[in-house]
């Protein structure tokens, strides 16, 4: 064995073993979460004119997620979502930001499809509308609002004040205006999830927000 390669090799051990201490150490301190220290302002994350899909009086835990309606992962997260929801249903407030990213062409689309159900009272119904029927406009090469104003026609809404609201200058606004938030909270992609100012891991699963919100609810 030559000397270089011993010396690699002790060092990989050394590696190993400080990485095994690490290990031991993290879960015998249950650091496997965010700390409280790591908190994001609650008036950051949640503004007057913000999106509830669940707002319960007294509620103790608010979950707070900046999406992209065009973001896979996102699609990928709302079945969780869902669950959640359904588990604390009455006990947590739920709260939707956006954050159209750049590289997807429809994300601004989408969210301004959102924004004008909104006006019409129908934000959770084409909040998920577009996640169940992402694939069919997901990805597409250029903006496509024909699409989101048909789904504006299967809901059941006034589709000429629909297309009129998309093409507001002040709904898009409206969506631009959440995404200093996000960046001032941290947000660098789509799911962002955030639990009483708590940020989750990227997608995280149905246990991992349990978890967190249980132990909120319990404080």
């Amino acid at each position: 064995m030559t000397r270089n390669l011993s010396i690699t090799l002790g060092l990989l051990l050394v590696l190993a073993l400080g990485f095994g201490v690490f290990a031991v150490v993290r879960a015998a301190t249950g650091d496997s979460g965010p700390s409280a220290a790591e908190r994001v302002p609650q008036e950051v994350l949640v503004r007057e004119n913000s999106h509830y899909l669940d707002r319960n009086e007294g509620a103790k835990v608010t979950v707070v997620e900046f999406l992209d309606f065009e973001c896979p992962a996102c699609a990928q997260q709302y079945p969780v979502m869902e669950d959640i929801r359904e588990k604390y249903e009455g006990e947590i407030d739920f709260v939707i930001r956006y954050f159209p990213l750049p590289g997807h062409v429809n994300a601004e689309a989408s969210a301004a499809a959102a924004e004008a159900a909104a006006r019409q009272d129908a934000f959770e119904e084409m909040y998920a509308k577009l996640f169940e029927t992402q694939q069919e406009w997901g990805g597409a090469g250029e903006p496509t609002p024909q699409v989101f104003v048909g789904y504006a026609e299967e809901l059941g809404l006034d589709v000429d004040q629909f297309t009129e609201d998309m093409q507001d200058p002040e709904l898009l606004e409206r969506i631009k205006a959440d995404i200093p938030d996000g960046s001032k909270a941290g947000v660098q992609g789509t799911p962002t999830i955030f639990v009483n100012g708590l940020p989750m891991s990227s997608v995280p699963s149905e246990k991992e927000l349990s978890d967190v919100i249980d132990k909120e609810l319990e404080s």
